[in-house]
């Protein structure tokens, strides 16, 4: 038998690719973009297996006008691109990279944090400007993180790793979850609340949730009016777990009164897109798991359950199980 036909709609770092490339017939999307809709349908066509990116939206129809398909590896911790229910009846079983990026996004997390409340990017700005003349006591005042509350709607593995990190500069640690967390409450003396007080009592709210029908617009005006005049908000999950244009108004108001962005919706905003107007956001390009070590793990799971879906073993990390029985 002739090796399977994989199509990989982006370069990867590292060198997991030449494994793929070695027990497969691999063709890659050479461009810097994302491979437009219809090319991403019509290199699905005659494959067997694809390696996705979450900028790659695989639904009904594309998996329709890829009658050949039998493996789905997303390079991503979640699979919102993906359509699991059409997967899964499809008995196609969905790979993703979760966990190998849990403490290089929390670091970032908590680096967009500490922007935020020191004013980095803009004391960086100052500095080179020429503005800079002398030390002055009330120059770019920001906030204390040590002493400050923190919380954290999403306990799961990136959230209790962002709670590890705030702990060190003796935060106050309030969560958010779907279940309890003993552990971390034990040892690093974090308390469950309710959402209506997670948001009344933050100083700093970081946003570690899956996008799902239930999480999508968590945070909206109604929301975002209950928080503190001074606070500060962080998303490293997915854009669309807050109502964009209510943040806009919502900032514009001053309550919260900074956001720190590594997601947006879409990705990335066009050119008009009101948020970027505003002095009150630090923005980044969806960098949470962007370290050397982080990508190249990733890129080397998301190789591992496109081969051992393939193959016919047990994917490392699967996202519906159910497909593979």
């Amino acid at each position: 038998m002739s090796p399977p036909r994989v199509f990989v709609t982006r370069k990867l770092p590292g060198d997991a690719l030449e494994r793929l490339r070695a027990r497969t017939r691999m063709e890659v999307w050479e461009g810097e973009l994302p491979p437009p809709r219809e090319a991403l349908l019509s290199r699905s066509r005659e494959a067997e297996g694809l390696l996705t990116l979450l900028t790659d939206r695989v639904d009904a129809a594309l998996l329709e006008a890829a009658p050949s398909l039998r493996a789905l590896s997303n390079m991503a911790a979640g699979v919102d691109n993906i359509d699991l229910s059409a997967c899964t009846a499809r008995g196609i079983p969905v790979g993703h990279t979760p966990f190998v990026l849990t403490e290089t996004t929390a670091d970032f997390a908590f680096a967009l944090l500490l922007a935020a409340a020191r004013r980095i990017v803009e004391a960086d700005a100052f500095a080179r400007s020429g503005r800079w003349r002398t030390w002055q006591p009330a120059l770019l005042l920001g906030r204390d993180v040590h002493g400050a509350t923190l919380g954290i709607a999403g306990m799961g593995a990136i959230g209790r790793a962002v709670a590890r990190r705030a702990a060190g500069f003796g935060m106050r640690l309030l969560y958010s979850s779907r279940s309890p967390h003993p552990e971390e409450e034990a040892a690093l003396g974090a308390m469950a609340v309710d959402k209506r007080t997670l948001l009344r009592e933050s100083d700093f709210l970081s946003l570690h949730l899956p996008l799902t029908a239930e999480t999508r617009h968590y945070l909206g005006a109604a929301e975002m009016a209950q928080m503190k005049p001074t606070a500060v908000l962080i998303n490293t999950s997915r854009g669309a777990v807050v109502d964009q244009p209510a943040l806009v108004e919502a900032l514009r108001r001053g309550r919260p009164a900074f956001a720190a962005l590594d997601v947006t919706d879409p990705e990335p905003p066009s050119a008009d897109e009101p948020l970027l107007r505003l002095p009150n956001l630090l923005l980044a390009p969806h960098l949470g798991s962007a370290s050397y070590a982080t990508r190249a793990r990733m890129a080397s799971l998301a190789v591992d359950n496109l081969l051992a879906a393939l193959e016919g073993r047990p994917l490392p990390h699967c996202a519906n199980p159910q497909a593979a029985r």
